[in-house]
């Protein structure tokens, strides 16, 4: 992964790898006034027009006590979309600023977003543009959006999680986080670590997409935010996805490499699946693929 570092020269980013190791590279490109922009509307945001809300939301939860807690994140969200087709200007409460801001980091998250995915293609020795191209589909765009979360103090950080763990179902992720409230923890030799805050950085996390694609060479890494009883944590995560109908298998200079350990599969299939066991691990459903694969197979050479 040290073939990163020529490309980036002030500023930090980590990046969560196939070993689920931290590497810093430096100058993500995006100005840091803009992302202090950021991060200073969206917690007025969340003060203004999602607090309340959310104090009714928690107040509810631990009355239930810990069974009413156990399937339920420690959060405030609410979902951006940028591609294929852009929803910012429909989400109610956003001020005129805020989405002229957040529209501006998009932008230049996107365009981070394709420079990683071909600095990947170069240490994997594909093709400039294989993985974009992978993520196009037949519009030939792939799919965008940023979640918006807060995580509020938590009086009972034993009873619930601030978000439970999990793989992320898409491609590439770009977190914008805290600086002052940490939470993050990635999975690593069966240890919990902590993603320290870091002003001004970008955490990179590969999603089971790219894991398929580059046919294990990186893995989607698990990851969860352990609630804090101090401090509300804003987090700002983008992620840069396969368009629905992209079909989605492993690179053929890789696969025949090492051989088709995973299946191939449209990605939207693959998200009505995801969706039911996001919090499951990732192997079973990779395995449930694998098996219509073979199914389909089996009924072709039968015909």
């Amino acid at each position: 992964m040290n073939s990163f570092m020529p490309f980036f020269s002030s500023c930090t980013l980590i990046l969560l790898c196939s070993c689920g190791a931290r590497v810093q590279v430096l100058d993500h490109g995006i100005s840091t006034e803009l992302m202090d922009e950021v991060e200073k509307m969206t917690k007025e945001h969340y003060k203004r027009v999602r607090e309340q809300r959310f104090l009714e939301f928690a107040s509810k939860t631990l009355e239930g006590g810990g069974g009413a807690a156990e399937n339920l994140d420690w959060e405030s969200t609410f979902f951006v979309r940028h591609l294929p087709e852009a929803n910012i200007a429909e989400i109610p409460d956003l001020d005129d600023d805020y989405r002229r801001v957040m529209k501006q980091f998009a932008a230049e998250l996107e365009r981070l977003a394709e420079r990683l995915l071909d600095l990947l293609c170069e240490n994997l020795g594909l093709e400039k543009g294989y993985l974009t191209r992978a993520f196009r589909g037949s519009k030939g765009v792939p799919t965008f959006g940023t979640k918006v979360s807060s995580y509020p103090p938590c009086p009972r950080p034993d009873l619930v999680k601030g978000l439970r763990a999990h793989t992320d179902a898409g491609g590439i992720i770009l977190l914008f986080q805290d600086d002052c409230v940490g939470g993050l923890q990635l999975l690593k030799d069966g240890e919990w670590v902590d993603v320290p805050p870091t002003r001004h950085s970008i955490v990179v996390n590969l999603g089971d997409q790219l894991e398929v694609i580059t046919n294990g060479r990186y893995k989607s890494v698990l990851h969860r935010v352990v609630a804090q009883a101090d401090g509300n944590r804003m987090s700002i995560a983008s992620f840069y996805n396969p368009a629905s109908d992209a079909v989605i298998f492993p690179a053929p200079a890789l696969a025949e490499a090492a051989g088709g350990a995973y299946p191939r599969f449209v990605f939207e299939d693959y998200m009505k699946l995801y969706v039911r066991h996001k919090f499951d691990d990732k192997e079973p459903r990779f395995e449930a693929f694998k098996s219509m694969e073979s199914q389909s197979t089996k009924l072709i050479a039968t015909a």
